[in-house]
């Protein structure tokens, strides 16, 4: 860690970014709670709490499994003057806590003229890892991005972690849902190669190119990195957005791509179906769809619950070998389209360092 850049390390690690952000919202804003079942366990969610219970014991609270009425706890404070961070050490989780979040936290504004607010952040870990099956698997982002109200992002670098988490906290005046993948925490980053962007809960782009956009979430980001390295060597030049915001994505980010490569591709970690993929869709073809010189490809999760299997669950997601080939065809406008398909290996050993269960 000899360099910075922006204030970080040159070189950081995701669950690294996460306790950054952590240890940075209870030391300046004494307002801030940490919320939610095993926030005090000795793993500390995945190590990014891990401490602040002994540093801050009255600010960092344990909670039995009880998630509809600890948030609705969460919104009474947050209406009194209190930030609270609520965590879900599964997405899946969030659903028990959907009532509070849909029907009062995001509509409080609404509701009430704009005279109350209700500022909080809810942290959800997405992903894959050793078999986690249908009950800890799913990756609710489009869900929750269709409320009005509420603000969803999904980092796929630290900087992301780092700028958004705390603009979140400081000043933006309602609930802010947080979507982390757990495949990511293990992987150490180059921060000083992130490009600054113009508002943290803004797209970015990632990489420019001429021959095809790619729209990415999370992980996804990391797999169109990928793609496009392996795809250069053949001719084939991608361009890449990081969508980060899936709540608001920015428009004119991506019509402006789409002018230039007149190919799209979109990369989420969830179904395709009235999802990510469909809204980009839907704002590509509201605005310009002379844009494109070939139909969208779209790239998600198999329309299933998870299956526990790993065998299948390597089947089940869409990964750089997917990715790779869907973007030759695309490109090349043909099935022979002669790029060599890489040696297949699954996400999770090619990712993971995780150690499970929690």
């Amino acid at each position: 860690m000899t360099m910075i850049h922006n204030g970080l390390p040159a070189q950081m690690s995701y669950r690294e970014a996460l306790a950054h952000a952590m240890h940075s919202a209870l030391d300046q804003h004494d307002n801030t709670i940490i919320i939610g079942q095993g926030v005090t366990d000795f793993k500390g969610i995945f190590g990014t709490v891990l401490g602040l219970a002994e540093t801050h014991p009255s600010r960092v609270i344990e909670t039995p499994l009880a998630e509809d009425s600890v948030t609705g706890i969460c919104i009474g404070a947050a209406l009194n003057g209190v930030y609270p961070i609520n965590i879900h050490i599964r997405a899946d989780f969030g659903l028990l806590a959907a009532n509070q979040l849909i029907n009062l936290a995001a509509k409080y504004k609404y509701m009430f003229g704009g005279l109350f607010n209700v500022p909080m952040m809810v942290r959800m870990v997405i992903g894959r890892s050793w078999g986690q099956g249908a009950q800890h698997s799913q990756s609710l982002q489009s869900l929750f991005a269709h409320i009005p109200g509420l603000v969803v992002l999904m980092p796929s670098t630290p900087e992301a972690i780092v700028s958004s988490y705390a603009h979140a906290i400081a000043h933006h005046a309602g609930p802010v849902i947080m979507l982390e993948h757990r495949l990511m925490y293990d992987l150490v980053f180059e921060t000083a190669r992130q490009a600054t962007v113009p508002h943290p809960f803004g797209s970015r782009v990632e990489r420019s190119g001429g021959d095809v956009t790619i729209v990415a979430t999370s992980i996804m980001v990391l797999e169109a990195r990928r793609a496009a390295a392996h795809l250069a060597a053949h001719g084939i030049d991608c361009e890449i957005i990081d969508l980060h915001s899936i709540s608001h994505p920015d428009h004119q980010m991506i019509l402006d791509s789409i002018a230039k490569t007149g190919r799209l591709v979109v990369a989420d970690t969830s179904w395709q179906p009235y999802g990510v993929s469909a809204e980009i869709c839907r704002i590509v073809a509201e605005r310009d769809p002379r844009l494109l010189k070939a139909p969208v490809v779209t790239l998600g999760m198999a329309p299933a619950p998870c299956p526990t299997a790993k065998a299948l669950e390597d089947m089940y997601y869409p990964d750089l070998h997917v990715l790779v080939d869907a973007t030759a065809r695309l490109v090349r406008g043909r099935e022979d389209h002669g790029v060599p398909i890489l040696d297949a290996k699954s996400m999770t050993d090619f990712y993971k360092h995780f150690k499970g269960p929690f």
